[in-house]
């Protein structure tokens, strides 16, 4: 998939604040479960599948078993996530401001499994064994599986937000190119950096409580999408 659809602040006039501000804090999350995959888990990544796949091919030449499995799950993992998804957005329309209710459920459900893996994370004391690794490895692509799945369903309401790489090619040829840069994309960017950050910082100082992060950013993502909804319904029930 192209994620080419952060580029300008015109292109989207249809998305409002929450769902900007929602993004914002979705790429935070995917930040902080990269932190937490890479660094503490099988040096892998649960939601860059094109890093995992180059990581592949150089464990296969080096012949690191190790390697090969890690990247195996991840991609395994992400890939799950994301049909499951698929299957259960196939319907959603593309309402273009707001995010559809199958979009939300997914959402809910990766903030679920997310909060298993930070109970199991914090069970272990932040130092798994290998088979828990394993286990956290998977779920923790197939989370980012669903969060990629859910914003492609979403349509022109979102973008992508565990890969950037494309937005931010797309922000300088169409955005700082044309003088007419979004100034979501930066914000975008900055959470990132900084979910992975904060996450690095509790796993050197709160180990245990790493898992915590990613669990409330997606939760305040999806209230944040809701808001506008659940602000107009007492409208909608009065007129």
């Amino acid at each position: 998939m192209s994620d080419n659809r952060g580029g300008r602040a015109d292109d989207h006039p249809e998305r409002g604040t929450a769902l900007h501000l929602a993004l914002v804090l979705l790429v935070a999350a995917s930040g902080a479960v990269e932190a937490i995959s890479f660094t503490a888990l099988e040096h892998v990544f649960a939601g860059v599948m094109t890093s995992n796949l180059a990581l592949l091919g150089m464990a296969i030449g080096r012949g690191q078993a190790t390697g090969v499995t890690a990247a195996v799950l991840a991609l395994t993992g992400f890939a799950l996530g994301a049909a499951v998804t698929a299957r259960l957005t196939r319907r959603s329309g593309d309402a273009g401001t707001c995010w559809p209710a199958p979009v939300m459920f997914c959402l809910v459900g990766e903030a679920v499994v997310l909060a298993a893996g930070a109970v199991i994370w914090a069970a272990l004391g932040g130092t798994p064994g290998q088979s828990a690794r394993d286990a956290l490895q998977f779920g923790a692509a197939a989370t980012m599986g669903v969060q990629s799945a859910a914003m492609v369903a979403a349509g022109r309401a979102a973008s992508p937000t565990t890969y950037l790489t494309g937005t931010l090619a797309t922000y300088i040829v169409r955005g700082v190119g044309t003088g007419r840069p979004d100034r979501w994309v930066p914000a975008q960017l900055t959470a990132l950096m900084v979910g992975a950050g904060i996450s690095m910082l509790l796993l050197r100082e709160a180990r245990g409580w790493a898992g915590v992060l990613p669990v409330v950013l997606v939760v305040c993502a999806i209230l944040t999408a809701a808001s506008p909804m659940i602000r107009m319904r007492p409208d909608s029930g009065g007129s």
